[in-house]
C-alpha cells in the first residue's frame, strides 16, 4: 500500500522516490516536450506536473494544500491553473506516447503467443452542480438510467490479460448542440491543440472511437482485436474496425440486426431457438453466420446467463477460427476497463479533483489521472513480475530448471537401485539386461548422476 500521509518537505518520501524513479525510467520529461507541454524559458512546467501528479496522495485538493502550512513548498495558485488551462498542450498525444512506451516494455515480458487486446468503453463524468463549464452537456448515464449534466469519457485501453493501460481518451460533449448547456470558447484558436480537442469533443461516438483506435495504432501500440460492449457491437462499426486490420469480439443485444444462416435471414431471438438449455456447462451453442448487409463472416457464441440460467448472452467474434471457449476467455478481459473506471473515480479523483470552467482543465486533469494509473501499473508490474530483473531472471530460471531435472533423475535412479539392492523389486535376468542396456544408452550427463547404477543392477 502507498502511504498517503506524505510530507512534501521531505524529498525522500516513499511516493516521491517510487514515482520519481518511474518518471525517469519512462523519460516522461521528453514525452511532455514532444506533446508541447513545456513552459517558457527559465520556467519549467516539469515540476508543476510532478506536483499535480502526486497531489492525490496528499489526501487533499489543490485549494486545501495551498492554504495549509506546506504552501511554501509549492508554486503559486496561478501557476497551477495556467498549467491546467493551457490550450496549446496536447494531452491526448502525451497519453498515447506514454502508453506506447509502457506497453512496449510489457510486450517483452509476455510470451509471443499471448493475445493482446484493445478495450473500448465509455463512462459518464457527472458535473451536476456546474452550469458554466465549457461544453457541459446533458448525457445519459446507463448506470442509473437517468440523464445528467457532465461529459462522456470515451476511453481506449490496452490489456494483455494481466495489466491494463489506458492508451487514449476523448472527453466528449453531446454531438447535438441543443443538448449542450454551455458553448465552446470561441477565443481559442481552432488550429491549436485546444481547438482541435474541442472539435473532436462534439464528434459522433463511433467516429471518435475509430479515431482513438487509429491514434493508438499510429503510436505503435500493438493489438490483435478490440473488445466492446453491446453499444459498439453493430455491423457498420465492426466493418470500420476490420478496415483498420483488427478483429472484433463483442457482446450483442437483441435488436433489428439480421444474420444470414443457410441462405435465410434471422435475428438473435430466432437463432436463439436453436439453443438447448439442458446442455451442461456455460457455453450452450455456437454458430457461424454472416451479417445481413455487409456480409461479414462472424461466429456467434451463446453463453448461459449465470444470473438467470434460463436466459443467455451472445458474443460475436469476427475471427471464426477461434473456439467458443477462447472467445469467452478473451472477452473476459474487457472487465479490466470497468475496474479502471472504478479505481480512477474512487481512488484517483477522476472528474472530481479540479472543478475549473474551461474544457482544457477538464482534459488536462483527466490526463493526469490516466498518468497516475499508468505509473501505478508500471510499479505493480515491476514489483510482481520477476522478469523485470532482466537478464538475471533468465539466468536464475535456467539454473533452477537444470537443478530440478538433475535432482529428479538422481532420486529416481537411486530409488530404483535401492529397491533392487534390498530385493524390494524383483527382476528377471532378461529384464535386468534390458535395464542395463537402457542406462548405458543414456547421455553421459545422466550416467554421471548415478555411476554405480549399472553395476548395482
Amino acid at each position: 500500500m502507498i502511504n498517503q500521509n506524505v510530507d512534501f518537505e521531505n524529498p525522500k518520501t516513499e511516493i516521491q522516490c517510487k514515482f520519481g524513479e518511474a518518471i525517469r525510467e519512462l523519460r516522461i520529461s521528453k514525452l511532455l516536450t514532444k506533446s508541447n507541454i513545456k513552459g517558457k524559458s527559465g520556467k519549467s512546467f516539469y515540476e508543476v506536473f510532478q506536483f499535480l501528479l502526486l497531489l492525490v496522495f496528499q489526501n487533499c485538493n489543490l485549494y486545501h494544500f495551498l492554504n495549509s502550512k506546506k504552501k511554501d513548498t509549492a508554486f503559486s495558485k496561478n501557476t497551477y491553473y495556467r498549467f491546467l488551462n493551457n490550450a496549446s498542450f496536447n494531452w491526448v498525444r502525451f497519453i498515447s506516447l506514454l502508453a506506447a512506451r509502457v506497453t512496449a516494455c510489457f510486450d517483452k515480458l509476455t510470451r509471443p503467443e499471448r493475445v493482446i487486446c484493445l478495450v473500448l468503453d465509455d463512462s459518464v463524468i457527472a458535473r451536476e452542480r456546474s452550469k458554466k463549464v465549457e461544453l457541459l452537456s446533458y448525457v445519459f448515464n446507463h448506470v442509473i438510467g437517468k440523464t445528467v449534466k457532465g461529459f462522456n469519457l470515451l476511453t481506449l485501453g490496452w490489456t494483455d490479460g494481466y495489466s491494463f493501460i489506458p492508451v487514449g481518451f476523448n472527453m466528449m460533449a453531446s454531438a447535438k448542440e441543443s443538448k449542450r448547456i454551455a458553448p465552446a470558447n470561441t477565443a481559442i484558436d481552432k488550429r491549436s491543440n485546444g481547438g482541435k480537442a474541442r472539435k473532436n469533443a462534439v464528434l459522433q461516438k463511433p467516429e471518435a472511437a475509430i479515431q482513438l483506435i487509429r491514434n493508438a495504432l499510429s503510436a505503435g501500440i500493438k493489438a490483435g482485436c478490440v473488445l466492446m460492449d453491446t453499444w459498439f457491437t453493430n455491423e457498420p462499426f465492426i466493418a470500420n474496425i476490420l478496415a483498420e486490420g483488427l478483429d472484433v469480439i463483442g457482446m450483442l443485444k437483441d435488436n433489428k440486426q439480421r444474420y444470414i444462416y443457410k441462405g435465410k435471414k434471422y435475428n438473435l431471438k430466432q437463432l436463439g431457438k436453436l439453443v438447448s438449455f439442458h446442455k451442461p456447462g456455460d457455453i450452450l451453442f455456437s454458430i457461424q453466420v454472416r451479417t445481413g448487409k455487409q456480409n461479414i463472416p462472424v461466429k456467434l457464441v451463446f453463453v448461459r446467463n449465470r444470473n438467470k440460467r434460463s436466459e443467455y448472452i451472445v458474443l460475436l467474434s469476427t475471427d471464426c477460427t477461434l473456439s467458443s471457449g477462447e472467445i469467452v476467455r478473451r472477452y473476459g478481459n474487457r472487465w479490466s476497463i470497468e475496474l479502471f473506471f472504478r479505481a480512477s473515480k474512487s481512488l484517483l479523483d477522476l472528474g472530481s479533483e479540479f472543478q475549473g470552467l474551461s474544457y482544457d482543465m477538464t482534459v488536462s486533469s483527466t490526463a493526469i489521472v490516466f498518468t497516475r494509473y499508468i505509473l501505478l501499473e508500471w510499479l505493480r508490474r515491476k514489483k510482481n513480475d520477476d522478469k523485470t530483473i532482466c537478464e538475471l531472471f533468465y539466468v536464475c530460471c535456467d539454473d533452477i530448471q537444470d537443478m530440478e531435472l538433475t535432482t529428479a533423475l538422481r532420486q529416481l535412479l537411486e530409488l530404483l537401485a535401492n529397491g533392487l539392492e534390498n530385493r524390494m523389486i524383483s527382476l528377471t535376468s532378461e529384464v535386468k539386461s534390458q535395464l542395463i542396456n537402457w542406462f548405458v544408452s543414456q547421455p553421459a550427463f545422466i550416467q554421471a548422476l548415478c555411476p554405480d547404477f549399472g553395476w548395482e543392477v
